[in-house]
């Protein structure tokens, strides 16, 4: 069935788009996604759809801006937006930084808004019933020492344990050296 309307096209969108967390924050250990990455994952929907998406920003107050996602085929609109304060304390950014910062949360949060973009989180990281296994951990020092020295498996630490992609990666890493 092919979509007549643009809430139509907008609600296929919604279901079809998938946005991977590509960009990872070393301090925090988690993956998370950025406009760019939204956006990356929404052009072959907007060609599919025939249709365009804009994003206008505006400063709303002091420190504060607007970023608002629009979704266009030519004929109607459909918009969402998000408000974000600039944290002007922010230590170790400049100005123009701190600015920058403020509209690409704004930008990303405006495309979430629009499309539905949630947080779900990855089947490892909800497996509630094993035990984390945090990375730079004592528990994971130990277990990166069983694997070099074979008196353990990546696949027996995978059963055994919840991992963070982060922390999978590591391990993976660790056994990559290893062979």
């Amino acid at each position: 069935m092919k979509a007549k309307t643009l809430n139509d096209k907008l609600a296929i969108i919604q279901v079809e788009l998938k946005a991977k967390k590509s960009k990872f924050n070393r301090f925090g250990k988690y993956y998370y996604r950025s406009a760019e990455d939204i956006l990356e994952a929404l052009k072959p929907h907007l060609t599919k759809h025939n249709v365009s998406v804009r994003i206008k920003e505006k400063i709303v107050a002091e420190n504060v801006i607007e970023s608002v996602a629009i979704l266009y085929d030519g004929l109607m609109r459909i918009k969402a937006s998000a408000i974000v304060g600039v944290d002007l304390n922010q230590a170790g950014q400049s100005m123009p930084q701190k600015w920058g910062t403020a509209s690409s949360y704004a930008k990303k949060y405006a495309l979430g808004n629009l499309f539905l973009l949630d947080d779900t989180a990855d089947d490892d990281a909800t497996n509630k019933h094993l035990p984390t296994l945090k990375f730079d951990s004592k528990e994971y020092k130990q277990i990166v020492k069983r694997l070099q020295d074979g008196t353990a498996t990546i696949k027996q630490v995978e059963e055994n344990y919840s991992l963070d992609k982060f922390t999978k990666l590591e391990l993976h890493k660790i056994i990559k050296q290893l062979n």
